[in-house]
């Protein structure tokens, strides 16, 4: 049987599948999250767009009722207590449609999980 399930090659082909106003929400957390990590490569992982910098930094994805935000554990550790009016997992935010996202937030935390990556890097000889 064959598997019809879209496979996403680029960030695009992913923000251009949901309506506009989605497609908005998404492009402007895509770009405060390069200008954030600038030296970040953006690709598809888990067909969920996904900026790396030396291993992977942050995903995110727009689901039915809310954006999800992925920092990995230790960027959603650091932000606790910022992140305490949203609802989430031990690995993700959602920040619901219902609400404006918290841009300047996310940046901080981006910039985080950039600093965090930079020091767990290997160091060339």
């Amino acid at each position: 049987m064959e598997d019809k399930k879209i496979k996403f090659k680029t960030i695009d082909e992913y923000i251009f599948q949901f309506p506009p106003e989605v497609q908005e929400t998404l492009k402007t957390l895509r770009l405060v999250i390069k200008e954030a990590a600038p030296e970040a490569e953006e690709k598809i992982s888990y067909q969920m767009p996904t900026f790396s910098l030396h291993e992977s930094l942050v995903f995110f994805a727009a689901w039915k009722n809310h954006i999800g935000f992925y920092p990995t554990s230790s960027g959603m550790n650091a932000f606790k207590q910022e992140l305490s009016d949203y609802k989430g997992t031990k690995d993700s935010i959602h920040f619901p449609f219902t609400k404006p996202l918290p841009y300047e937030l996310i940046s901080r935390i981006v910039e985080f999980r950039v600093a965090e990556n930079i020091k767990k890097a290997p160091k060339d000889i």
